[in-house]
């Protein structure tokens, strides 16, 4: 992994997928069915369709200086062959996991810029045994795509006290003298290499890039890629541009809970988004030497919470250099093996909940329970309720039921009914035995509509994105605050609650980036009011808004009748120590309530 340099804006891509829509990504579309009340996602590109139906990919970091460290590259390989390496091993491994893609990272730049295939190209270590080509026809075998990972940076070619980089042999080769210590010249090098591989592995899924490299720019590269080999998936490290199919957010550390990486995810949906992570607890990318520590309930907690935001789970399990995984991280695949087949409807095959697809809200539920809500695509009544932090006392889990009027309640692991209750936009779960000790999962069943909001086109807004049941468009307030925004329901009407998603591309994890703290441009101090004639208003509500992911909800109590509502936002959560994100306020839809679902 390399550090972020820079992030594209989110308008970027969607301006650019719009404008290729018709040419270059025309597709089917994934299948999904919406929620009852969500709209249907966009078409999409085919060759994204195995990313999307994806629930997880392996991550392998394995190259010459994968422990013990060899400083010469058929030295390596025999030791690679000797110990007896195996492609089967790695596929086997990532179906333990559910995984659909292996990310292969030998070409890294603290790996020796190994290139685990023979090339015709000099300038770093090349194999004569073709561990890539072997690696892609045992994963089509077993159903598991390879996607190579290309780094664009040669900072660290000497690191280890030798040169990795020979400039000589690849200036040679193209009859003019290149420096490949420095961007361009390593530029024009990798350039080359992506070509390569294209044009001799068919199979090959896509590329993983480590950030981006201005020959690459220059020379258009992503649109020669597309241009040669439209089946394949391009995902980038830490930027969001509009050339990738998906953005891959690096591992983040001091969430609260701690598996909830989501909180660290800036890219909102239906844009592509994959969270890559360590499995080990501590130590590098890499094998180095050491059996290292793997917390299980940390990883399936963020297994779990990456299916509930949409996000693919992307491990990074450290290879050895026979290829086989330290004895604590097998325990891990293994104990996945198991625990995930009587839960995997939940969580393949899904969406996240309370986002742009519909479902109840996740997060901070009862008694300090914490948790996540899938929805089934082929059956969008089905939703999963994933509790992964348990209530601290107490038989029941209570949560926002944003309407959906449920009709069964089972125990996903053992079949067994649950009572349970709807009331004041709530449902409570009952007589809750069995608790797991990772994700306790409920299997919902609701009725085909929801109960008690005004239908899209009903209620009228200042700012029509508002009230479009569009996700793909938004409010922005151009970093003016207060802001305000006005609902007109048409005639005088009950409001109980106003239920608003907020744009999620903003983190809500407050971390340090370039030095400087950051916090989510989410609402934070509102009020309401309300009118009868759009003049005269009073205020019903004030308060502050939690700085959380999903569907957020505002009560207005039960006897409010008004025509029009009017939220006024006086303050959002990021600082000024935050200029991307500090007086920015995005906001997708805004829906009002007129009732709960009530039923005991």
């Amino acid at each position: 992994m390399t550090p972020v340099r820079r992030r594209g804006p989110w308008p970027l891509w969607v301006a650019v997928l719009s404008l290729l829509g018709g040419l270059l990504l025309a597709g089917t579309g994934t299948g999904a069915a919406a929620a009852p009340g969500a709209p249907r996602p966009p078409a999409d590109p085919p060759r994204q369709t195995m990313l999307r139906d994806a629930t997880a990919g392996l991550f392998l970091h394995w190259g010459m200086f994968t422990s013990p460290k060899h400083y010469d590259c058929a030295a390596w390989e025999k030791a690679v062959t000797d110990g007896g390496w195996t492609p089967d091993y790695w596929v086997d491994e990532a179906k333990k996991l559910k995984a659909s893609y292996i990310v292969l990272a030998t070409f890294h730049s603290r790996l020796g810029y190994a290139r685990p295939w023979p090339s015709k190209i000099p300038g770093t270590c090349a194999t004569q045994r073709d561990f890539l080509g072997e690696l892609i026809k045992a994963g089509e075998a077993k159903g598991v795509k390879t996607i190579l990972y290309m780094t664009d940076d040669p900072k660290w070619h000497d690191e280890q006290g030798i040169e990795t980089l020979d400039s000589a042999a690849y200036s040679a080769h193209k009859g003019r003298d290149i420096d490949l210590t420095q961007r361009p010249g390593f530029g024009e090098f990798s350039y080359d290499n992506f070509f390569e591989v294209m044009d001799n592995y068919p199979k090959l899924s896509g590329f993983w890039i480590d950030n981006d490299n201005e020959y690459w720019e220059q020379h258009k590269l992503y649109e020669q890629i597309r241009e040669r080999r439209p089946d394949m998936t391009l995902s980038n490290n830490n930027e969001d541009t509009a050339a990738m199919d998906m953005v891959s957010h690096e591992q983040k550390t001091g969430m609260t809970p701690p598996y909830d990486q989501p909180s660290a995810v800036w890219t909102p949906m239906p844009r592509l988004t994959e969270s890559c992570y360590k499995v080990p607890s501590t130590g590098a990318w890499w094998y180095d030497g050491q059996d290292r520590p793997v917390d299980t309930g940390l990883n399936v907690g963020r297994y779990v919470a990456n299916s509930g935001t949409s996000i693919k789970s992307l491990m990074d399990l450290q290879a050895m250099v026979d290829g086989r995984f330290p004895p604590q991280q097998q325990k891990f695949t293994n104990f996945m093996k198991d625990y995930l087949p009587p839960i995997w409807e939940s969580l393949h095959g899904v969406d996240g909940g309370g986002y742009m697809y519909g479902g109840m809200q996740p997060g901070t539920w009862n008694d300090g329970a914490y948790g996540y809500v899938t929805i089934s695509r082929a059956k969008p009544t089905t939703q999963y309720v994933h509790v992964t932090t348990r209530p601290t006392s107490g038989d029941q889990v209570r949560l926002r039921d944003n309407g959906y009027r449920v009709k069964k309640i089972t125990d996903l692991r053992t079949g067994k009914p649950l009572p349970f209750a709807q009331s004041d936009g709530r449902l409570t779960i009952r007589s809750v035995k069995n608790w797991d000790t990772y994700d306790t999962v409920f299997k919902v069943e609701t009725t085909d509509r929801r109960e008690g909001v005004y239908p899209t086109g009903s209620v009228k807004a200042s700012e029509p994105a508002l009230t479009d049941g569009d996700f793909t468009t938004y409010t922005d307030n151009k970093g003016k605050l207060p802001a305000s925004y006005t609902l007109d329901l048409g005639s005088r009407k009950k409001a109980t609650h106003l239920g608003i998603n907020q744009r999620e591309w903003s983190p809500t994890h407050n971390r340090s980036t370039f030095g400087r703290p950051e916090d989510s441009a989410r609402i934070k101090d509102y009020k309401v009011s309300a009118s009868d004639d759009g003049k005269r208003w009073r205020q019903v509500r004030a308060g502050v808004l939690e700085s959380a992911r999903g569907i957020r909800f505002i009560d207005l109590g039960d006897r409010l009748g008004a025509r029009y509502l009017k939220l006024d936002v006086t303050t959002t959560w990021a600082a000024p120590s935050a200029p991307n994100f500090h007086l920015q306020l995005k906001i997708d839809e805004i829906q009002v309530g007129h009732g709960h679902v009530s039923r005991r």
